[in-house]
C-alpha cells in the first residue's frame, strides 16, 4: 500500500465526479491516496453517496489552520537557505509595472506558503509522494514543496497548457512523471516543451465508472410521436456553447419535432454568474416550456436522466476529453457533440456518434434530427460507443496507470 496525497484545486467541485471515480478505484486497487486541495470550493459540488463516508476527509491548504503554522514555518525555513532555486523555480519576472510586479510577488508569497503547508501535511501523513490533477497552481504548489523537502511530485494534463497559466517549464521540469490525457494533447505539448519533460510520460485517458453507468433497462429510440427528450449535462459556462444548442432546439421544433432539453450543471457562481445568460437565451427563443434546468445534481440524478433520454447533446467550444460524454455513452443514448479538443479521440463519428463543428448550430440542427429520425441507426451507435467505453474508457484504466507509476 503507498499513502500519497492526491491534490485537485478547489476539491469537490461540481465537475470533479471523475476524481471522485479514480480515487475509489485507487483505494479498490490497494493504494491509499488521500485528498487535498488549495480551498474549499467557491461552487460546492453534488457528491455521490458513497463518497461520503468511504474516503479520507480532505485537507483544505489555505487559509491555513492555527495548528498548522509552525508546522508549515518549520517546512519553509530551510528553503530560505536556497534562493535561488525557489526564485528560478517562482516563475517571478521583472515588471515595469510597480503595482503588477507588487501583486506577482504577494501572489507568489501565497503559492509559496501553500507550499510550506502542503510539504509539512506531506511529513505528518507520512506521504511518499503528491500526484496533482492540474498544471496551474496547484502545480505550483507543488513545487514549492518538492523543493522545500524533497518530496516528490506528479502532474496530469487535462487541456491545453495556454489554460493552466505560466512557468509549466519548472513544473514539469520537476516531476517525477506526467500523465496527458489524450495522444492529441500530448504531441501539442511536446512541441511547447521540448526539453522540459520528464522522462516519463504516459496518456491515460478519464474514464468513468462502468458497472454504475449501466442500464437498468434497454435504449428506446424517440418514435416519431410524443416529446423527444435531449439531455446536456455540463456547467453552465460560455465555454459549453449552452446558447447554440438552444438555438439548434429552436431549429428543430420548427420542423414539427416536439423536443424538450433538460441541461444538468450550474454556473461557477451557484446560479448567480453565466446561468442568467442561459435562462434569457431560452426566454427570448420562446423554449421556456421545453427547457429544463436542473443547476447541479447528484450522480444518480444524472443516471437516471440518461435512462429518460432519447439524445444526448454537448455542444462545447472547448473540450479536453468529456466525462459527461462518457457517462453518455456508457448508458447507450446516442451522442451529438462537437470537435472541439479531445472529443474526437471518444467518439467517431457515424460510427458511437455524431459529432459537428464548434459553435455551428445549422449542423447541430441537422445532426440532432437526422439522429431522432433514425432510430435503428442511434440504437447502433449507441450500443458501439458502449463497447467502446469498456474497451478503452474505464476510469479503472487510469487508476491503474496511476498507481503503477507511483
Amino acid at each position: 500500500m503507498t499513502r500519497f496525497g492526491y491534490l485537485v484545486p478547489e476539491f469537490p467541485g461540481q465537475t470533479h465526479a471523475f476524481f471522485w471515480r479514480e480515487l475509489k478505484a485507487l483505494m479498490d486497487l490497494g493504494q491509499h491516496p488521500e485528498p487535498v486541495s488549495t480551498r474549499r470550493p467557491r461552487q460546492t459540488g453534488i457528491t455521490p453517496p458513497w463518497a461520503q463516508d468511504g474516503l479520507p476527509e480532505t485537507k483544505f491548504l489555505m487559509p491555513p489552520s492555527p495548528k498548522s503554522v509552525s508546522g508549515s514555518a518549520k517546512s519553509a525555513l530551510p528553503g530560505l537557505h536556497h534562493l535561488a532555486p525557489l526564485a528560478e523555480a517562482s516563475g517571478l519576472r521583472r515588471q515595469s509595472n510597480p503595482k503588477a510586479m507588487a501583486r506577482d510577488v504577494l501572489r507568489t508569497a501565497g503559492l509559496f506558503w501553500a507550499g510550506a503547508e502542503l510539504a509539512h501535511h506531506a511529513h505528518t501523513r507520512g506521504w511518499s509522494h503528491i500526484h496533482v490533477h492540474s498544471c496551474a497552481d496547484s502545480a505550483q504548489v507543488a513545487l514549492f514543496a518538492h523543493l522545500l523537502t524533497g518530496i516528490p511530485y506528479s502532474l496530469t494534463l487535462h487541456g491545453p497548457l495556454s489554460d493552466y497559466g505560466p512557468n509549466q517549464q519548472q513544473k514539469w521540469r520537476n516531476a517525477k512523471f506526467s500523465i496527458v490525457i489524450t495522444e492529441k494533447l500530448l504531441n501539442e505539448t511536446r512541441k511547447q516543451l521540448d526539453g522540459f519533460m520528464p522522462a516519463n510520460v504516459e496518456v491515460a485517458p478519464m474514464g468513468v465508472e462502468l458497472a454504475a453507468f449501466t442500464r437498468a433497462a434497454p435504449y428506446i429510440p424517440w418514435q416519431g410521436t410524443g416529446p423527444a427528450r435531449i439531455f446536456s449535462c455540463g456547467r453552465l459556462n460560455p465555454s459549453k456553447g449552452h446558447i447554440e444548442l438552444l438555438s439548434a432546439l429552436r431549429s428543430v421544433v420548427d420542423t414539427g419535432v416536439e423536443a424538450v432539453l433538460t441541461i444538468a450543471g450550474e454556473d461557477d457562481h451557484g446560479g448567480k454568474g453565466y446561468r442568467a445568460a442561459v435562462e434569457r437565451a431560452v426566454t427570448e427563443r420562446g423554449l421556456t416550456p421545453r427547457v429544463t434546468l436542473l443547476g447541479a445534481v447528484p450522480e444518480s440524478r444524472i443516471k437516471a436522466e440518461l435512462e429518460n433520454a432519447h439524445l444526448f447533446a454537448l455542444a462545447s467550444h472547448e473540450e479536453p476529453l468529456g466525462v459527461a460524454i462518457m457517462e453518455a455513452m456508457a448508458m447507450q443514448v446516442p451522442i451529438v457533440a462537437t470537435s472541439a479538443g479531445g472529443v474526437p479521440d471518444l467518439v467517431a463519428s457515424g460510427h458511437t456518434g455524431t459529432l459537428v463543428e464548434p459553435g455551428n448550430s445549422n449542423q447541430l440542427t441537422a445532426a440532432i434530427l437526422n439522429t431522432l429520425h433514425s432510430p435503428s441507426q442511434a440504437t447502433a451507435m449507441g450500443q458501439r460507443a458502449r463497447l467502446r467505453l469498456e474497451e478503452s474508457y474505464d476510469v479503472r484504466a487510469s487508476a491503474r496507470a496511476l498507481a503503477a507509476l507511483i
